[in-house]
């Protein structure tokens, strides 16, 4: 099947690995990973979810509430303080952006394909991405903040093919977590689950309109 829209996320696409820049982010924290992560976890068990970052990207509370909460956590599991100020500038503090898929996203423009962004992000990761990424690469941006949806909720994906106008059959979604993508594949997109730029983008030629 071809496409003519191509919706890229961005944490984990346009970026390192998602667990790369936990790893950073936690240890700028002052806390194990591992210990963070069961602390958020903690956290968005209260609020009904199950994706630790549900309760920030949705946004289902503030960033200054949720840090308060999970520093709660960690104190009482560890006795440990931990800091969770300036939580953008932290996630992707030393992280650049993945040039070899922008390339890529610049080269699908080219040939004139649409190109969006579509993520599940928090508020403060809005001034990183630009920063990270020109705002210019997209024909559309569609961010689970501002929208009050998340993949793989199908209420975003139907707002991303109402943004780009093209039927549901000929949008893909590039992204590295699988359950996004089998999310887009059950609303009727195709879906590339993104493990390397070279990977995604040879996946993307072998679907290449008129091809």
């Amino acid at each position: 099947m071809t496409f003519r829209a191509v919706w890229t996320d961005f944490g984990g696409v346009l970026t390192p690995p998602v667990n790369e820049s936990f790893a950073g982010f936690a240890a700028q924290a002052g806390a194990p990973p591992a210990v963070l992560w069961a602390a958020m976890q903690n956290v968005a068990a209260r609020y009904g979810v199950d994706d630790v970052m549900a309760p920030l990207d949705t946004p289902l509370t503030t960033e200054a509430d949720w840090a308060r909460q999970v520093t709660a956590v960690v104190r009482e599991d560890t006795g440990a303080e931990v800091d969770l100020s300036r939580l953008g500038e932290r996630w992707f503090a030393g992280r650049p952006a993945n040039s070899s898929w922008v390339g890529t996203l610049r080269k699908l423009r080219e040939q004139g394909v649409f190109v969006g962004l579509l993520s599940n992000m928090p508020p403060s990761w809005d001034e990183q991405w630009r920063r990270m990424v020109s705002p210019e690469l997209f024909d559309s941006v569609v961010l689970s903040y501002e929208v009050g949806s998340r993949k793989p909720e199908a209420a975003i994906f139907g707002l991303a093919v109402e943004r780009c106008g093209f039927p549901v059959g000929e949008c893909v979604l590039v992204d590295d977590m699988a359950k996004n993508c089998a999310g887009a594949r059950e609303t009727g997109w195709q879906a590339v689950h993104f493990t390397s730029s070279d990977d995604a983008a040879a996946e993307l030629d072998r679907q290449r309109v008129g091809t």
